[in-house]
């Protein structure tokens, strides 16, 4: 099974990113590429800019990214009660490719964290509500609030029994898409 995980930060010390390798390292037996969001630096949407030079070949190299995977987990920071900057520019881009849509109806598991209460709910709320109208298929949702007392970057994974129990559940939920894919 080819996974594809997608922290949706540029920050180098993400921890979207921490939180979506965890999570990838929970599917056994899996191909996993963790995509990090600066290796798709691109200039800032604009329909004119669209016109005059095409799409960036950086969003056609993410959608293929998408297109070849089984399996996506994305994990969205949350800025001002949604998404980031980057993954928002990322996002944009790949949805002007024609005739496709930018999740291609993958199976996702959607995640956010933040050092606060809601854990990134906010942006969350809002991927649930776009996503779907862009081939987002979503499986499951989490969220890790309090990230700094809930995650042990040491250990590189949740601390927190019961929220480390709750995504280990939603995995298992997403990895049984292997025995369909597989039929």
């Amino acid at each position: 099974m080819k996974i594809l995980a997608v922290a949706g930060s540029n920050s180098d010390t993400s921890i979207n990113k921490l939180l979506v390798s965890y999570a990838a390292s929970l599917i056994e037996n899996a191909e996993v590429e963790i995509v990090d969001m600066n290796d798709f630096e691109m200039p800032i949407y604009k329909h004119q800019r669209e016109v005059e030079s095409g799409i960036p070949q950086e969003a056609v190299d993410f959608a293929a990214k998408i297109d070849a995977a089984d399996v996506l987990l994305v994990s969205l920071s949350e800025h001002n009660g949604t998404y980031s900057t980057a993954f928002k520019n990322v996002f944009d881009w790949t949805s002007r490719i024609k005739p496709r849509s930018v999740w291609n109806e993958v199976p996702m598991l959607l995640m956010a964290t933040a050092p606060g209460g809601r854990g990134g709910l906010g942006v969350l709320e809002a991927a649930e509500k776009r996503f779907p109208s862009h081939g987002g298929n979503i499986v499951d949702t989490f969220t890790l609030p309090f990230f700094n007392d809930n995650f042990d970057k040491e250990l590189n994974k949740i601390s927190n029994e019961d929220k480390d129990s709750e995504l280990k559940e939603k995995i298992q939920k997403i990895s049984a898409i292997e025995s369909i894919l597989e039929k």
